[in-house]
């Protein structure tokens, strides 16, 4: 019997070519195993083989998503594959992406299998766990000997045809698809069940999973906001002219800390937007309107407010994880309490 064919899609990085300073690359496609494809060729056997891997650089995808995307539809085509796999991208917000936005266009628009994996808080994973199967991973590539494993026993069911069990049996992210089935026990007594183990505060599973919203309590008010230093804090992705900190446009990894103590009005020829989630162009002409320096010096100067913080902190909110921008804010926030900053005006688009 002759094997499966799989294509296999990685970013710049896992193919060894370069980092940030490679993510520009075009799609290219190798008629071998590279990267972490030699691990999947390992686990698949004699079932199936990587016929070609096909290579985008990060940025390049997310800032030209048509054309990197029709570029690449072209070679999966090229080797019709039975199985796309696409990653994983771990927690990399703007590889999650790229392989969300893929696997979901071969998938539905070339009727082919696929498969992908991404840690939870993977931007990728909320966009795209409810049109694909994403593999739950770790949060870094210290993860691959448990992801290739887990993702290559799902791509094998997949390839023979074989039943998909429930999210916790195959570990998928759940898609929202609910089964009816015959169950051992009525509902009721079922609910108890897991009632009284909760009272106990043993160990449960639901078999209706809420959301859970995370909510931050309203600090106190601010006893006497004309002598308070406020500071300026945007996810707008204000950054002075060229972006010195090279800030992605999309799934940001940092931020930037910038002084503004000499300006009391940003222009076009100081100041840009990195942001690639919204049209550019009123943002580039006055980045006041994301980061309002010039209205907040002329409170300054009425003594409305006793005095602009001289750094403002700025990231892009395009795509970027939940847990990359609780990281980010726990770390400027001390320095922010260091330099004696009471209140934060927090801007986005």
């Amino acid at each position: 019997m002759s094997k499966k064919r799989v294509v296999h899609y990685i970013n710049q990085f896992f193919a060894g070519i370069g980092g940030e300073e490679k993510a520009d690359i075009k799609p290219e496609v190798r008629e071998e195993v590279v990267g972490p494809g030699m691990a999947f060729s390992t686990s698949l056997k004699e079932e199936a083989e990587i016929v070609a891997t096909i290579i985008c650089g990060d940025s390049y995808f997310n800032e030209n998503v048509e054309e990197a995307k029709a570029e690449i539809m072209e070679m999966v085509k090229k080797y019709q594959p039975d199985l796309f796999i696409a990653g994983p991208a771990f927690n990399a917000g703007r590889y999650g992406v790229a392989c969300g936005t893929i696997a979901k266009a071969v998938q539905d628009e070339l009727g082919i299998d696929v498969i992908t994996g991404m840690y939870t808080e993977n931007p990728g994973a909320d966009m795209y766990k409810k049109s694909v199967y994403i593999i739950e991973t770790g949060n870094s590539a210290a993860a691959m000997r448990k992801a290739v494993p887990d993702m290559t026993k799902f791509a094998l069911k997949l390839l023979k045809g074989e039943e998909i069990g429930a999210p916790e049996e195959d570990k998928y992210m759940s898609r929202g698809i609910r089964r009816n089935y015959f169950a051992e026990e009525q509902g009721s007594k079922r609910a108890v069940n897991m009632l009284i183990k909760k009272l106990k505060g043993e160990e449960y599973i639901t078999e209706y999973p809420m959301p859970d919203f995370d909510r931050v309590e309203a600090n106190a008010a601010v006893k006497d906001i004309t002598k308070a230093k406020i500071a300026l804090v945007t996810s707008g992705g204000t950054v002075p002219k060229g972006n010195p900190d090279k800030i992605e446009s999309s799934s940001a990894s940092k931020y930037g800390k910038y002084d503004i103590s000499n300006f009391t009005d940003l222009t076009e020829a100081d100041h840009e937007t990195a942001h690639g989630g919204y049209d550019p162009v009123y943002a580039n002409q006055d980045s006041d309107r994301v980061l309002p320096v010039d209205v907040l010096r002329d409170l300054e100067k009425e003594g409305a407010i006793g005095e602009l913080h001289n750094y403002f902190y700025t990231t892009v909110g395009n795509g970027t994880s939940v847990a990359s921008s609780k990281a980010f804010a726990a770390e400027f926030a001390k320095e922010l309490i260091a330099d004696g900053v009471q209140a934060v005006i927090l801007t986005s688009t």
